[in-house]
């Protein structure tokens, strides 16, 4: 038994990083008030050693502490994903204005982002009902705090209390999910509650109620719709980097325990004679169609909706709704391809989505404002930062040669594999819709000019730098992605499924 403790402590070593990392922010902050630097230091380094941690375990396939969490190639390529996130909100943090205004305490600030970080790491490998509901809360508490954190901003509170609501009401759902799934199985684990439903002796119509509701917690993490209505108000009033991490690490996390939940709880290992890489839902919970609706009416209404909104952060708040409905479609496909393909489109996602929102950040803390309308002749003021964000939202979008359409093209490609032609085509419209509100943007840096916006803008190296990092594998992969896929490739193994 001994043993076995130690294993599971050594497997869950990136986690105790980032505990530590948290309990040493605070002591620091306490130690050194007036440097947050110090903290700021502090924090970046725990989240690299985490991230050495997590490479380091490459290849393991284990659950720990009695099948509460899974060690296995998906959690890793998730936690990486969510780690290099954290790491780039950090250097975000340090450049923005927002944050950094004199008598502002920034400790509480970089050890809740450590905090929400493990959170949204527990959801990556969560194998346990139980588990899965403690990890989502623990990153939605930092995220509560976090997004109201500018006080002095007239929408920050705003949207730190619609958060607590809107997640209250998530939680409340997906408890009530769980204590019905308990209820028909009998078991939190993932494992058994497959065993029991592969017998099935259950209530077709109380499974579906409970899947429902399930993903109604699932679903608020991701911001998908219905269950979307606090992404909007708390990616506007929350700080830009925490909106970005939001967008990017939250979403992993949410994703990544969708797909293990459901990918474990209701396969069906018994089928034979299905091609390779191919895999199959137990009898009487037909979940991919769930699914499917779910994700046409996400895309769909975050489009259409993006389309009449000025403010630049709000407008990506929707841009990024769109995008869990895009990365959905993915998850409707039952088969390997269809993991891939979310894997690929979570890296590039990643570097497009954190670099639209930082360059976001650097313009509005130049010019005092996040409306489309200030950004005219943008790129006559600043050629690289008006360069940068097209070539984001070009990706955004999903067109050549930019890692976003190699992202795209994925998730298209396994829908066609596996007949989903019509959902195919309606994420085909949604990308053109996508493109129509990213030219608005477009035609006001480099088509319109204003009276009022006279005189070069200028950032400094460290701003210029992270915005090269972020550009750079954003046109790379988009050019070269072999190595990305063969890494997502392997990266879908989910320890005790086909």
């Amino acid at each position: 038994m001994t043993d076995q403790l130690f294993r599971d402590i050594t497997l869950f070593a990136p986690e105790i990083a980032l505990i530590v990392t948290f309990l040493v922010a605070i002591l620091v902050d306490l130690a050194l008030r007036r440097t947050p630097l110090a903290v700021a230091a502090v924090t970046l380094g725990g989240f690299v050693v985490t991230g050495i941690l997590v490479l380091n375990q490459s290849g393991d396939e284990a659950l720990v502490f009695g099948n509460m969490l899974a060690v296995d190639p998906f959690a890793v390529f998730f936690k990486l994903v969510i780690i290099l996130s954290a790491i780039l909100i950090v250097v975000f943090s340090l450049s923005s204005a927002e944050l950094n205004v004199p008598g502002r305490k920034l400790g509480e600030y970089y050890s809740l982002l450590a905090a929400l970080t493990l959170g949204t790491m527990l959801m990556a490998g969560a194998t346990n009902l139980l588990m899965a509901y403690l990890a989502v809360e623990l990153s939605s508490i930092g995220s509560y705090i976090l997004s109201g954190y500018t006080r002095e901003a007239p929408d920050s509170s705003e949207a730190s209390l619609k958060y607590v609501i809107y997640g209250a009401l998530s939680s409340g759902l997906m408890l009530y999910g769980i204590s019905i799934v308990y209820g028909l199985t009998g078991s939190f684990d993932f494992y058994a509650i497959n065993q029991v439903l592969a017998r099935g002796e259950f209530n077709d119509v109380t499974l579906l109620l409970a899947g429902v509701l399930l993903m109604a917690g699932f679903g608020y993490k991701i911001s998908a719709v219905p269950f979307h209505f606090w992404a909007p108000d708390v990616y506007e009033g929350a700080p830009i980097t925490i909106t970005a991490f939001l967008s990017v690490a939250s979403k992993a996390g949410g994703f990544a325990l969708l797909i293990r939940f459901f990918k474990v709880t209701f396969l069906d290992s018994k089928v034979s004679g299905l091609p390779e890489g191919f895999w199959a839902t137990l009898q009487g919970f037909e979940w991919p169609g769930l699914v499917a609706v779910i994700s046409v009416m996400t895309m769909t209404l975050g489009n259409l909706v993006a389309i009449w909104q000025n403010n630049l952060k709000r407008l990506l708040a929707y841009s990024s709704i769109a995008h869990a409905g895009y990365m959905l479609m993915g998850v409707v496909v039952l088969g390997n391809d269809g993991l891939t393909a979310i894997l690929v489109y979570f890296v590039v996602y990643l570097f497009m989505n954190l670099g639209a929102f930082f360059v976001v950040m650097l313009v509005a803390d130049k010019i005092g404002s996040e409306d489309i309308e200030d950004y005219k002749g943008l790129a006559a003021r600043s050629p690289f930062i008006a360069f940068a964000i097209a070539v984001f939202l070009i990706s955004l979008t999903g067109l050549p040669p930019t890692a976003g359409f190699i992202g795209k093209l994925y998730l298209f490609s396994a829908l066609l594999n596996h007949q989903w032609i019509l959902l195919a085509f309606i994420g085909a419209l949604n990308s053109v819709v996508s493109l129509y509100y990213y030219v608005r943007i477009f035609r006001n840096m480099y088509l319109h000019t204003s009276e009022q916006t006279e005189g070069r803008i200028t950032f400094g190296r460290m701003q210029i730098t992270t915005v090269a990092l972020l550009l750079v594998p954003t046109i790379l992969f988009g050019l070269y992605f072999t190595p990305l896929v063969q890494l997502a490739e392997s990266s879908v193994r989910i320890f005790g499924t086909p």
